[in-house]
């Protein structure tokens, strides 16, 4: 694990290069050099109703949300959850400075004994 969840409101789409973002958001949890590389699910949803601050519909927002298993100390995630957020600012700069936008970022942990996970992506890796 990681897996990011991008929530947004349905009024960026057209704005916001969001495959894109996903991307950007892989290949920075990777250079962080805390996750694995086969755990990592980037995913983003628009949401099918929203009604923001003022009720304004000028307003957006991007919530990302990331679960990964616990055992990372609290160093450690706040320095990923720095370098992520960083970089998702920087690359949502150009819209952040011409449109009203929230953007906002949550790591969590979740408990192994009660996320049982298997797969074979780590079989099919090129470089692993």
């Amino acid at each position: 694990m990681p897996h990011f969840m991008l929530d947004y409101s349905p009024n960026l789409e057209g704005e916001v290069d969001m495959p894109g973002l996903c991307e950007c958001l892989r290949r920075t949890a990777i250079e962080t050099g805390v996750f694995p590389k086969a755990g990592i699910r980037v995913r983003a949803f628009a949401a099918t109703h929203v009604s923001i601050a003022d009720g304004d519909a000028k307003h957006g927002y991007i919530d990302i949300s990331v679960r990964l298993r616990a055992g990372r100390d609290l160093a450690t995630r706040k320095a990923a959850t720095q370098a992520i957020f960083d970089a998702a600012r920087e690359f949502l700069e150009p819209v952040l400075a011409r449109r009203s936008l929230a953007l906002s970022f949550e790591m969590r942990d979740i408990d192994p004994e009660l996320s049982p996970k298997t797969g074979t992506i780590r079989d099919h890796l090129e470089d692993e």
